[in-house]
């Protein structure tokens, strides 16, 4: 990187114009927001296996399109003609199915056969429903013109009814709806991060330049970040959520390993100057300084990756689709940053040596307020590890009471226009909004009906109708659509799902609905978590020890990550599922934590702040192996990394408050969460506990077996 800086650099702007053009759709014509999928919460199961013999049965929810129209004088009969007109001219596409509208019946809006489609408003005055079902199998393209030929229609619609109002929805459009809140979300959150986090590092670098080079870094981390998100939304369902998550992540992380670099190469050329000044004939010094740079604070950024990488591989052993996407390309993101910060950034500071140093070639003195930090926690360890401890158990006590849930709409702010149009058609036209629990079925319809009426009598549930979805390999396929008294996700739903799943009908059936399907994904994550995690801790373990050669430090590590972490989820309680600040931070609470947050946020959280341990970690390792006492490998490790640490957890704080100020509620619930666990861990465990703790065990923070010492003898990694 020293020796050809202007070829890497080169290189590098060839790849970021690619990146940013494969994922914009510059090239292929399809960018990564066409290819993004809506945020089920779905895994491998029977509620999927639900869902997905409606949809091969030709019930795919998508495939349909709904208008409601309010204030109309329905039963004036020049209403119902114009009204009909329109209707026939949707009959008549190639694309559509069936079409479903109260006012073609013989006695219109009074017709008892059109009642579910119909809501009275006063005198005179109706809302109603036109649902328009378009066949199965279509292309995308056929999809898309079909139904802007019917929204042509719907307008004719509204005009004819001389509705006072009119809103349109379907799951397509929830769907793009969700989408485009997270682009925009997107959007804001890096708008926001990028020019806030240069501001900081000009104050932390003292100068324009060196606080460039990360941002430089971090552009071309979004760039392949995005691109490497557009290749995997081509192989996998990407969600829309993990977009944000993983490109704020790489933003985040290539900030942080951009400062640690740039801040070393500063201090091996003014080590190497030792207060000379630098000469023309400088370029041998710079190469050399670029080499110690990447030898050492590479090989730090190199196991911090490798431990941020091993924290969200954690999340492919679950087997939903969502968490695989999030772990797979959270992994790719994460080496993409490995390598900006061991190519791209060193090849910067190469070029930019004499501006980066200012005339300034003296060493940096090791004392300093970290130091002074150091020296009055390790005056009194017993008394900073009690209270610190102490504040950690108090903020966690509120996730021992976690609920999940698994959102629908409510994932969008109540301001959402499909939000309130499905609110609005679930509160008016309870019958057409979707069954909050589906048994389906390709039994005998005399034996489904009996058994549905049965259905009909249990607790929490009001009503069980027998519809018929379509034909699947020469069997009609039924869908038992149950409707109880507290909606999809309420306890009641829950109950009954479970009730269904223990008392099986006595035919092949699937249970379905958002209920069945948040119990499939909890459960998906309690049988795969012990695995999971035995992975991440030993992988850890293993990585941590081949770099101290300690077996008391990478157990402690991890000890007080899950402490930190599981502050951050009891605050995350407190506040989404208790419902305070909800003024404050803009949502509605929903009583309940997405599900997929916590695992998420253990995922990232735990890579995030071993991230920080491996920061200040190797330099007390490499202090201590140059002959200096634990105290005082401790004290210096803090002081020549605390500026760091601190700085890296205020840039990454800044990147994720992006995702606090999201609209999109697992957004926010996500940003939220990690600011927490990175104040909390920078602060209370890296400059308090950390020191602390390290004080009382004094030089036993390095014990290990015999056997494990000549394992780290040939396999530690050391300089």
């Amino acid at each position: 990187m020293g020796r050809r800086p202007r070829t890497v650099v080169a290189t590098w702007l060839a790849l970021v114009a690619a990146f940013f053009a494969l994922a914009l759709g510059g090239v292929t014509g399809s960018g990564l927001f066409d290819q993004l999928s809506s945020g089920d919460m779905t895994t491998p199961g029977e509620a999927q296996d639900a869902r997905q013999l409606l949809v091969d049965a030709g019930g795919g929810d998508l495939d349909s399109d709904t208008l409601m129209v309010s204030g109309s004088p329905a039963t004036d009969p020049f209403v119902r003609q114009g009204v009909a007109t329109a209707i026939k001219r949707i009959h008549d596409l190639p694309a559509v199915e069936s079409v479903a509208n109260p006012l073609v019946l013989e006695d219109g809006v009074k017709d008892p056969k059109g009642a579910p489609l119909v809501l009275e408003q006063g005198t005179d005055r109706y809302g109603f429903l036109t649902v328009v079902e378009f066949k199965h199998g279509l292309s995308d393209g056929e999809l898309e013109d079909a139904r802007r030929d019917v929204g042509i229609q719907f307008d004719q619609i509204v005009t004819a009814s001389r509705a006072t109002d009119s809103q349109r929805g379907s799951l397509k459009m929830l769907v793009d709806e969700v989408v485009g809140q997270v682009a925009s979300d997107m959007k804001v959150g890096e708008g926001l991060a990028l020019p806030v986090s240069f501001i900081v590092m000009v104050v932390v670098f003292g100068g324009f330049l060196a606080a460039g080079i990360p941002i430089v870094g971090a552009i071309a981390a979004i760039g392949g970040a995005l691109a490497s998100l557009w290749g995997f939304s081509h192989v996998i369902d990407l969600d829309a959520t993990v977009v944000n998550i993983v490109s704020v992540l790489g933003l985040g992380l290539c900030i942080d390993y951009g400062l640690l670099v740039v801040s070393r190469f500063r201090e091996e050329m003014r080590e190497l100057l030792d207060g000379a000044p630098l000469g023309e004939d400088s370029r041998a010094l710079v190469i050399e300084a670029t080499g110690r740079t990447v030898d050492r604070a590479g090989r730090t950024v190199v196991f911090s990756a490798v431990t941020v990488a091993i924290a969200l591989s954690g999340l492919l052993f679950f087997p939903s689709v969502f968490m695989q996407a999030a772990g797979a390309a959270g992994v790719s993101v994460v080496v993409l940053c490995l390598v900006v910060a061991t190519t791209l950034i060193p090849a910067l500071c190469a070029l930019s040596a004499r501006r980066l140093l200012r005339g300034r070639t003296e060493r940096t003195p090791d004392t300093g307020v970290f130091a002074a930090l150091a020296k009055a926690v390790q005056r009194a360890p017993w008394a900073v590890m009690a209270l610190v401890l102490t504040a950690l158990v108090v903020m966690a006590l509120p996730a021992t009471r976690m609920e999940v849930t698994s959102s629908g709409v409510e994932l969008l702010p109540t301001d959402s226009v499909q939000r309130q149009f499905f609110e609005d058609l679930a509160q008016d036209y309870p019958l057409l909004s979707s069954p909050d629990v589906r048994v389906v079925t390709s039994a005998d319809p005399s034996e489904v009906r009996d058994w549905a009426k049965g259905a009909a009598r249990l607790p929490g549930v009001e009503s069980a109708e027998v519809t018929t979805v379509g034909s699947l390999d020469g069997e009609t396929v039924r869908s038992v659509d149950l409707r109880t008294s507290d909606g999809p996700l309420g306890p009641q739903t829950k109950d009954v799902v479970a009730q269904l799943r223990a008392d099986r009908p006595p035919f092949d059936a699937k249970v379905g609905g958002q209920a069945a399907d948040l119990a499939d994904f909890t459960r998906s994550i309690a049988d795969n978590a012990a695995l999971a995690v035995g992975t991440v801790i030993l992988a850890t373990f293993v990585l941590l020890f081949l770099m101290t050669g300690s077996v008391i430090v990478p157990i402690k590590a991890l000890l007080m990550n899950v402490v930190s972490l599981g502050a951050s989820l009891g605050v995350l309680v407190w506040v989404f599922q208790d419902g305070h600040l909800q003024g404050l931070l803009g949502y509605s609470s929903v009583g309940a934590v997405e599900v997929s947050i916590p695992v998420l946020v253990l995922a990232f959280g735990f890579g995030l702040s071993m991230d920080y341990e491996v920061f200040l970690l190797s330099r007390i390792v490499e202090l201590h192996e140059r002959g200096y006492s634990t105290n005082d490998a401790v004290r210096l490790g803090l002081q020549r990394s605390g500026k760091i640490i601190t700085s890296a957890a205020l840039l990454m704080i800044i990147v994720f408050t992006g995702f606090v100020l999201a609209k999109v509620l697992a957004v926010k619930e996500t940003g939220v969460a990690l600011v927490l666990a990175i104040a909390i861990d920078a602060t209370l465990v890296r400059m308090l506990l950390v020191p602390a703790t390290m004080s009382v065990l004094g030089e036993w923070n390095w014990w290990a077996p015999r056997w494990m010492k000549r394992l780290h003898a040939r396999f530690g990694i050391t300089e």
